[in-house]
């Protein structure tokens, strides 16, 4: 195998090439346990992947590979090695000194790690919401548009569109609307929640990665959060990682269950819930260890 580092990554190609359609060369065979019928596009195709800080290896030949339009959760014990590669799906982890890979990670057919792909614009079609809300200290406006006008675009009419668009898609407007000129910060830990996810989908990214983002939030701020996610996948690929069982099963139409940087087991949710193929994996999902 060969081993990449980051600082390989020179950038220069526009994402989107990336992030165009799945096309039919990309549609292979599914992994073991997978062969319910089920028919989607791949958007997400994670082969034969290897990461390391350092020295240290933090997963281990990990290939699987998740369909457009629905949501994966990723689940496992502290230091699975979940959030390391949820932020390598946008090359996240290339900010951390010394880190390398092996293996790829394809998005529709196209390498993340092509040589010639503008990083930036990578992160533009892969949007992220973090674990602990980040509003920016601006007004609730200024957070939605930000990544707009970071593009160049200050067509007041064209931001007022996607400001309400996004928040309507984010299910806050109809709290926000009038307030459109306060801080932020003057929100709710929910709500704030909710603006990060409009903020991220301003773009209009395909692909929508969540890390643990329920798990700061009361019960009833994360049922908005859950209903959310069920009506966002139906325009994006959503990838969400979460330590909440009952949370996975909820809001996932596939489940990988990752253990020590190894991928465990990769199927649909109600499988690895109900009959899961490994006995690892049932250990964990009826919390005999984690």
């Amino acid at each position: 195998m060969t081993l990449m580092t980051n600082s390989e990554s020179n950038s220069k190609k526009n994402a989107g090439d990336l992030v165009g359609t799945a096309t039919e060369a990309d549609k292979r065979e599914w992994p073991q346990g997978q062969e319910s019928g089920f028919q989607t596009k791949t958007c997400i195709d994670v082969q034969n992947y290897g990461f390391f800080y350092g020295k240290a290896q933090a997963l281990f030949d990990i290939n699987f590979k998740m369909p457009e339009r629905q949501v994966t959760a990723i689940i496992g014990p502290s230091g699975c090695g979940k959030s390391t590669l949820l932020r390598n799906l946008n090359r996240m982890n290339d900010l951390v000194d010394g880190i390398s890979h092996t293996g790829d990670i394809h998005i529709y057919g196209n390498s993340i790690y092509d040589p010639h792909l503008e990083v930036t614009e990578l992160r533009k079609r892969i949007g992220m919401v973090f674990q602990k809300s980040n509003p920016f200290p601006k007004t609730i406006y200024e957070n939605v548009v930000y990544s707009l006008r970071v593009s160049g675009q200050n067509r007041k009419s064209i931001l007022d569109e996607v400001c309400e668009s996004s928040l309507k898609s984010a299910a806050l407007w109809d709290e926000v609307k009038d307030r459109l000129t306060q801080s932020a910060m003057s929100l709710s830990g929910g709500q704030m929640q909710r603006l990060c996810i409009a903020r991220a989908i301003a773009n209009r990214p395909q692909v929508l990665l969540m890390d643990e983002p329920c798990s700061a939030l009361d019960p009833i701020a994360t049922s908005k959060i859950e209903e959310l996610i069920y009506e966002l996948k139906k325009d994006f690929t959503i990838v969400i990682v979460t330590h909440n069982m009952q949370q996975a099963a909820r809001v996932s139409d596939w489940t990988a269950f990752f253990y020590m940087g190894k991928l465990i087991e990769f199927d649909e949710t109600k499988k690895i819930f109900m009959s899961p193929s490994k006995k690892q994996t049932e250990e964990y999902i009826t919390g005999r260890f984690g």
